[in-house]
């Protein structure tokens, strides 16, 4: 069995980081490791959560599995809260990392045109530098303008989307896949510039009109447990996408769905089928 592991903070209640990326991961049939950075009571759409920082623990965890001869077929960040978390995950890749351990970057900082709360334009340049030892990053649109130094735009098309992908990929990563991404009125999906070939691939399926918090955390999740199977980037990305959809059709089906996330469990059972394809 593949083992991965996922470094971001979890929050107790919410739906969102690791208390996604484990469950999702795992149905894939795919151990997956946890480095926590941080627990929260509920996530921050929550008014009053609880915080405890766990950036002490990193250095020492990542010794521990250095000690005990743990491998790993991919080092999967997601949301990072410091300049601190950043270095202590570069220094675990030069600890951990083999020639085949796959390195896989969701820089979760912003979404909308903003950063969030207490992030700079500062820190999205050092997760920029982040991003360029990565194997595949999985920026939103504000993300990836907030690591160039570029405005964020009020309308786009695919030659800009392309721009920017070749332009996150000259900074060092070998492919970025950008997320969100709409050429046409009711069509939403995702769009990678792979500088290993040269080639670029896009996928899309329906765009329905909400917005839940964590869906980008299932998306990139569901990419990572995917890729570790074996499959290609391009696969990967295609099931992401299908399977983040029907996490949100059925929790618009729940008459008493949660307002703070989707109900990604219920659609575990569609990801599984996506597999068996």
């Amino acid at each position: 069995m593949k083992r991965i592991v996922t470094v971001q903070d979890i929050s107790a209640v919410g739906k969102c980081s690791l208390t996604v990326a484990l469950p999702i991961i795992s149905a894939c049939g795919v151990e997956c490791a946890v480095m926590p950075t941080a627990v929260l009571s509920t996530h921050t759409q929550f008014s009053g959560f609880t915080f405890h920082d766990l950036t002490e623990e990193i250095a020492p965890i990542t010794a521990h599995w250095k000690k005990e001869g743990l491998d790993f077929s991919a080092v999967y960040t997601g949301y990072l809260g410091s300049f601190e978390q950043i270095r202590l995950v570069e220094e675990m890749y030069d600890t951990l990392k083999t020639p085949e351990t796959l390195l896989i970057v969701d820089p979760a900082m912003a979404d909308g045109g903003k950063l969030y709360h207490g992030f700079t334009p500062e820190f999205a340049l050092r997760m920029g530098k982040l991003c360029t030892r990565a194997d595949l990053i999985l920026p939103n649109l504000t993300e990836a303008c907030f690591m160039l130094e570029e405005d964020y735009p009020a309308e786009y098309d695919r030659p800009y989307i392309q721009s920017l992908l070749k332009r996150l990929c000259a900074t060092g990563a070998k492919r970025a896949a950008l997320t969100g991404v709409s050429y046409e009125e009711g069509r939403l999906g995702v769009e990678m510039y792979d500088s290993t070939t040269g080639k670029f691939f896009s996928y899309f399926n329906e765009h329905l009109p909400v917005s839940f918090h964590g869906t980008g955390d299932i998306f990139a999740s569901a990419v990572v447990g995917v890729k570790s199977l074996g499959k290609s980037f391009e696969e990967a990305l295609t099931v992401a996408v299908d399977y983040t959809l029907e996490c949100i059709r059925l929790t618009l089906k729940d008459p008493d769905h949660p307002t703070y996330g989707v109900n990604f469990e219920e659609a575990i059972p569609y990801l599984i089928s996506l597999l068996q394809k």
